[in-house]
């Protein structure tokens, strides 16, 4: 029998997490058998046949219209997110993989001005597998401080975002709430999946990530699709202390599968404070006494 495909898995994940009552059925108590709704159900809540949304579960048919993925959509209650990730595993099940081993990602020359446009402020620009293609120096300071400033600048050993956040204890240490980060990571990956599922270097980091780290399986069995557009982390710098930071990501028009990945801080704020201090790198960087405000020492 065929494997379901990145297209069956996502719609049984999905499945799984509806129950009866989600969708207004009857639940039957302990005499349900699965986790979440039965295929007869979610076909009947379809309006599709059990044997055609059987077929498409287990990758047997690959030609399903956007009818029915309207009417499987709104039947697993998916959001917009989840919708367009549906309609991208399907339009790659339609057609014939081509797996080639793809060149190494470029910086375009307009992006690297626009990285040096905003130098002061944290920055970096990440690839379509979350490699990273460049940084400025006080992105590199405030993120990975830890590993080479010149890394990004040779294709074969630039540092990857996922591996280090699942890998590097330096990295878990970072993020105050490291979880919340690594699930915003995750859904990411699963949204560069489904627009290149032939990518041979994008399936060999979810293998990575998936033979070393635990968290990382858990968190990619469930799932979940969502972008993280911009979101305020607690960072907890070996330098500076205590830093919170909005990271936004901005799309870059001339690559599109690249990102500018931007790091903000409130004006006038302590975290503000604490970055032009990384960024002038003056002294020995402590805590006062009430912990809220850096401190240089020289």
């Amino acid at each position: 029998m065929n494997a379901p495909g990145p297209l069956g898995t996502f719609l049984q994940a999905r499945r799984a997490r509806l129950r009866p009552e989600d969708v207004g059925l009857r639940d039957f108590g302990n005499r349900r058998r699965v986790a979440g709704l039965r295929r007869e159900e979610l076909a009947q809540l379809a309006g599709v046949s059990v044997s055609y949304y059987t077929r498409l579960e287990q990758g047997l048919s690959r030609g399903a219209s956007s009818e029915v993925l309207d009417a499987i959509a709104r039947a697993l209650l998916l959001d917009a997110h989840e919708r367009a990730h549906l309609d991208r595993l399907a339009d790659a099940a339609r057609r014939t993989p081509r797996v080639r081993r793809p060149r190494p990602e470029k910086l375009a020359d307009e992006t690297r001005d626009l990285l040096r446009a905003v130098e002061g402020v944290p920055a970096l620009v990440l690839g379509r597998r979350t490699d990273v293609l460049a940084w400025n120096a006080l992105g590199h300071s405030l993120l990975a401080g830890h590993l080479d400033v010149h890394g990004p600048d040779d294709p074969a050993r630039r540092p990857n975002m996922s591996r280090m956040l699942f890998l590097d204890p330096h990295c878990r240490e970072l993020y105050a709430d490291w979880r919340r980060k690594a699930r915003a990571v995750v859904g990411n990956l699963r949204i560069a999946v489904g627009r290149h599922p032939d990518d041979p270097l994008l399936a060999e980091l979810i293998g990575e990530l998936t033979m070393k780290s635990p968290e990382f399986v858990a968190l990619w069995g469930d799932h979940r699709v969502e972008p993280c557009d911009a979101a305020s982390y607690e960072l907890h710098h070996p330098v500076v202390g205590t830093v919170t930071v909005t990271q936004q990501t901005l799309s870059v028009a001339r690559s599109p599968d690249q990102a500018l990945i931007v790091c903000t801080t409130p004006a006038g704020s302590p975290s503000e404070e604490a970055l032009a201090l990384l960024r002038r790198g003056e002294g020995t960087v402590v805590r006062d006494r009430a912990g809220d405000r850096p401190v240089v020492r020289t």
